[in-house]
């Protein structure tokens, strides 16, 4: 008896450090300590897509490949050195993950508002807001207040990062293992809506996948051959592939997912009636997406006194 409820004690304080730790997050974090900083990150995200559509894209899956990795930390954006090995070049990085320099850019012009108040990993949350919300998909209040890592896992990200060829089962999975919903995993893979996915990240589904549109597949093999060609570029989203909307989940319905682990939400699976609700919905889909984005950001912050702020977001101070 003792021994339970000694157990019990435990989880309560347990859950209890988790909650707090969320609790620290607010949209007015920064409300007096640097008031300019929704300003700057917006002003910057609008120079950046204006120059570059994709970048928008760009900026949200960097998010979620910090969050996944050991929390929303900003370990993502920290670079390699003669002494220490970050994220950048883990296998589902390399050569693929971008916008660094936009962040940069932001990082230097709220330094110059704000010296060592505003952490990157805070910046990086809401340049993916505002990226998405630009491309015309939904806003949210972002929670801010977390600190930036001071040391990233290569190894976390080859094994928490979701792969394009992942099963529904491993979907689910990978999305559950950071407290995250199987219908929170549907919603954020309509992040798809816009950017592009390289050819070796497909290639398989167009050559070897038996549920994939013909005249779909024959268009996606024009840009990706069976061999050679790994870097070229397809929009994940063949009708809108720079307006955040719902296509993508109608392009599933009819067998035009780009990843194979796209068409799985779309399979005769349990995600199915799902797919099919935000494809005939997209104010539903607009509001769970917001939702999830914000739980998504809320995966182990760093608060307190952990962590840092760092000057610079690609090294630690």
């Amino acid at each position: 008896m003792a021994s339970s409820k000694n157990c019990f004690l435990t989880i309560s304080i347990v859950i209890l450090l988790v909650g707090c730790a969320n609790a620290q997050l607010s949209p007015n974090f920064y409300a007096t300590t640097c008031p300019t900083l929704g300003v700057i990150v917006r002003n910057t995200m609008r120079e950046a897509i204006n120059r570059e559509l994709r970048i928008g894209a760009s900026i949200l899956r960097l998010f979620f490949h910090d969050c996944f990795v050991n929390g929303c930390d900003g370990s993502i954006l920290l670079d390699d050195t003669a002494t220490f090995t970050g994220e950048k070049n883990a296998f589902p990085n390399r050569n693929s993950v971008r916008g660094f320099e936009v962040i940069d850019t932001i990082k230097t012009r709220v330094e110059a508002f704000c010296n060592a108040t505003v952490s990157c990993a805070d910046i990086l949350a809401l340049a993916a807001r505002d990226g998405t919300n630009l491309l015309g998909g939904p806003t949210w209040q972002v929670p801010l207040g977390r600190r930036d890592a001071i040391t990233a896992s290569q190894s976390a990200a080859n094994a928490n990062l979701p792969a394009p060829t992942s099963s529904l089962a491993a979907l689910i999975s990978s999305f559950s293992a950071q407290g995250l919903s199987a219908r929170d995993m549907v919603a954020l893979s309509g992040s798809h809506s816009i950017g592009f996915a390289q050819c070796s990240s497909f290639r398989t589904r167009l050559y070897n996948d038996t549920n994939i549109n013909p005249t779909f597949a024959a268009n996606r093999r024009g840009v990706c051959p069976a061999s050679g060609g790994d870097t070229n570029l397809a929009s994940l989203d063949v009708q809108t592939p720079n307006r955040f909307d719902n296509n993508y989940y109608t392009n599933l319905i009819t067998q035009r997912g780009l990843l194979h682990s796209d068409q799985e939400l779309f399979n005769n699976g349990s995600q199915d009636s799902l797919v099919r609700f935000y494809s005939g919905n997209i104010a539903a889909f607009r509001n769970d997406f917001a939702a999830a984005m914000v739980r998504m950001g809320n995966i182990s912050p760093l608060t307190g006194s952990n962590g840092e702020i760092r000057r610079n977001c690609r090294s630690i101070n």
